[in-house]
């Protein structure tokens, strides 16, 4: 769950209205992956993602630091919009 805070806490800076973001984690079938959905306003996209995807590689890289210090599992980060 660590990870999922960690996703949440990142991405609602880099947002206007953090209130809107919704982070869940998704069971995955491989036993050693975890699964992460950004739900973020359309509108508030761009920054989530940066220029050419900067942002959200630079956000997929922290979390999967993070989760080989701690659990050593793979993480896949999915941004959507709605």
């Amino acid at each position: 769950m660590e990870l999922i805070k960690l996703t949440e806490t990142i991405v609602k800076e880099l947002v206007c209205d953090a209130d809107s973001i919704t982070v869940k984690e998704f069971p995955s079938e491989e036993e050693n992956t975890v699964t992460i959905q950004v739900m973020v306003p359309e509108s508030e996209m761009g920054r989530v993602i940066g220029k050419q995807g900067k942002l959200a590689k630079a956000l997929r890289t922290i979390v999967q630091a993070s989760s080989y210090m701690n659990d050593n599992k793979r993480v896949n980060i999915n941004i959507d919009s709605y």
